[in-house]
């Protein structure tokens, strides 16, 4: 039997199933300050980028707008345009720091149906594709093989954020910010 290891995931498998504490995970990594710790990246006005802890390939982010809500409608124009801007800066460092040759962007809207896990704030997911990404693993397996580490693509867009015009970077433990 072959092994795929992913030591790095044990802090993930060990992890408590639930805070009873916390009613939205994303309102929760919106309001604490341990950005490096929840793997939050870079923070706007309104939004905010998050690596994915389920990626499908390195550099999956979610950008999360501020407001919880699982109404795409009930954004607010402000809201849906800072959401915009903080998704074309995430394209922008995951291009400057992977280099993908594509990439897949959507939303889970609806409920379970949609196939998310979290449906009660919305988020949108950004993933970087490559040409031959997909191999017999996930065919033969059911199984995905991460190339790289969560904790060394944080590192890597957050140095992409930050060469970003307008990036303001007060600490490596703290997104990047912009305003």
């Amino acid at each position: 039997m072959d092994q795929v290891f992913a030591p790095w995931r044990i802090e993930w498998v060990e992890r408590e199933e639930s805070d009873p504490g916390v009613d939205c995970v994303f309102c929760a990594f919106r309001d604490d300050d341990a950005d490096r710790e929840n793997r939050v990246v870079a923070r706007s006005d309104r939004s905010f980028v998050l690596l994915n802890n389920y990626p499908y390939n390195p550099g999956h982010v979610m950008v999360i707008p501020h407001d919880h809500t699982g109404e795409y409608g009930e954004l607010t124009e402000a809201a849906l345009l800072d959401h915009a801007r903080l998704k074309q800066r995430a394209f922008d460092a995951l291009e400057t720091a992977m280099g993908p040759d594509a990439f897949n962007a959507g939303l889970n809207l609806g409920g379970s149906a949609a196939g998310g896990s979290i449906d009660d704030h919305l988020h949108t997911h950004v993933v970087p594709r490559w040409d031959g990404d997909t191999n017999f693993m996930p065919v033969v397996s059911d199984t995905k093989v991460i190339v790289e580490a969560v904790d060394d693509t944080y590192e890597r867009l957050h140095d992409a954020f930050a060469e970003q015009d307008g990036a303001d970077v007060s600490g490596p433990d703290s997104a990047v910010r912009f305003a």
